[in-house]
């Protein structure tokens, strides 16, 4: 029995060296500050309907930029939004690609809302657009987060000798976020004043 209990000491006493608890707390890190992107993501699209026919009311004739915003919402729905999807980076990558249409989408649907003085003085439009508003900083918020999270799991997956833990156990690195159009970051953005859009 005192040779049992020696193993079992001996054997915790490794563990908690190797970095197994720590690679277990930031997975789990991870995966809840995945959550509440996915979480942020899902009340943006909740609000996409909305805004749409808000918009549709006092602004028919703009058909195309509601087909984007339509389109863009049902690309974002085709990748299939999982705790598993950080597992998958061409996965990761798809659904980072259909977000960031969304939010080009939505940007050109603010752009022809500006046209409508009528649209922007309705208390409708304006409840859903400071609505939309605060999710996008919900977004960034959240994104922060699992950026942070993912930094740390990462840098613990990679650091020894939790690397040796982590290669054992089956943890591999997992994929952050990427600067969309990074090429586009280097150009000074184009400002014209009374110009319409």
């Amino acid at each position: 029995m005192k040779r049992y209990l020696l193993l079992v000491f001996a054997l915790a006493l490794v563990l908690s060296g190797c970095g197994y608890n720590t690679l277990q707390a930031e997975d789990e890190a991870v995966s809840a500050a995945w959550s509440e992107v996915l979480n942020q993501y899902q009340r943006r699209a909740d609000l996409v309907p909305n805004l749409v026919n808000t918009v549709k009311g006092y602004a028919a004739h703009e058909k195309d930029v509601l087909l984007e915003v339509t389109a863009a919402r049902t690309q974002v729905g085709s990748v299939p939004a999982s705790p598993d999807l950080i597992k998958d980076d061409a996965r990761f990558g798809q659904y980072q690609q259909a977000q960031a249409g969304m939010t080009q989408a939505l940007s050109h649907l603010m752009v022809v809302a500006e046209r409508y003085p009528d649209l922007k003085a309705s208390n409708n439009f304006r409840d859903l657009a400071a609505q939309l508003e605060g999710t996008e900083n919900r977004i960034t918020v959240a994104r922060n987060r699992y950026i942070k999270a993912v930094q740390a799991f990462n840098t613990t997956v990679r650091s020894f000798p939790s690397n040796l833990t982590a290669n054992a156990t089956g943890l591999k690195a997992k994929p952050n976020f990427a600067v969309q159009n990074e090429q586009k970051l280097g150009e000074a953005p184009k400002v014209e004043f009374g110009a319409k859009q």
